[in-house]
């Protein structure tokens, strides 16, 4: 069967997804496309069903009904390098794994050479701020530095689409100015999908702004004024 071909800029496209969870209605008909270079902030309410977007997406969760599509120039693909910060870390702090461990992890599955594996685990942890933490358990972190190990570990392997769910959850108030800035880097050469629960200043920065309440809809006004809705 020939691979299905797109436009040359879509990377993921979501056709008709629908997620019900017995007769409750989560997502209903779901349709976009993720461009290359797109900076997407998704909000809406809680229970709106945006962290089960996010799932479906990534395919860590199967639609009730619909389809998820990678592409790569404009040819249908298996899979995507994706970096993905969840918005409730999944490690139990009593495991026994060191922040370099936990950040490194981000690696697992690339071919790259012993030196360069090194250097970008050393750069990666001085971005996160976590030198003075490196050979500590994680179960010694706080949760602000738990979630940098974490995002750490999502954008180590240096992936074209990074996906952020709540990346601010956690984090002390001084790293977030410098994320701020980490995520205005990333964005010049990554397509970043964030999901704030609301119009935060790190969302603000996005080309592109989706309202996910069930159903989607996307605000084309540069001023958001109310959290979950927008002046078209």
């Amino acid at each position: 069967m020939t691979a299905k071909k797109v436009n040359d800029n879509v990377i993921i496209s979501l056709q008709g997804v629908t997620q019900r969870w017995d007769n409750r209605m989560v997502l209903e008909d779901i349709n976009f496309d993720v461009r290359r270079g797109d900076f997407i902030a998704i909000t809406g309410p809680n229970g709106g069903g945006k962290t089960t977007l996010l799932r479906i997406l990534l395919r860590l969760l199967k639609p009730t009904c619909g389809s998820v599509t990678y592409y790569q120039n404009g040819t249908e693909v298996k899979h995507l390098p994706i970096g993905y910060l969840p918005q409730k870390n999944m490690i139990d702090s009593r495991f026994p794994i060191s922040v370099q461990e936990v950040i490194s992890s981000g690696l697992i599955g690339m071919k790259l050479p012993q030196e360069e594996k090194k250097r970008r685990i050393e750069e990666t942890i001085g971005l996160m701020g976590l030198e003075a933490h490196t050979g500590q358990s994680i179960g010694n972190l706080s949760g602000g530095q738990l979630q940098r190990a974490l995002l750490g570990r999502a954008i180590i392997s240096q992936p074209k689409v990074l996906v952020l769910d709540e990346p601010l959850s956690y984090i002390d108030k001084q790293f977030e100015h410098h994320l701020y800035d980490l995520v205005a880097e990333l964005a010049k050469d990554t397509t970043l999908i964030l999901v704030s629960h609301e119009m935060s200043t790190i969302a603000g920065m996005a080309s592109r702004h989706l309202i996910i309440d069930h159903s989607l809809h996307e605000c084309h006004s540069r001023h958001h004024h109310v959290h979950y809705d927008c002046d078209e």
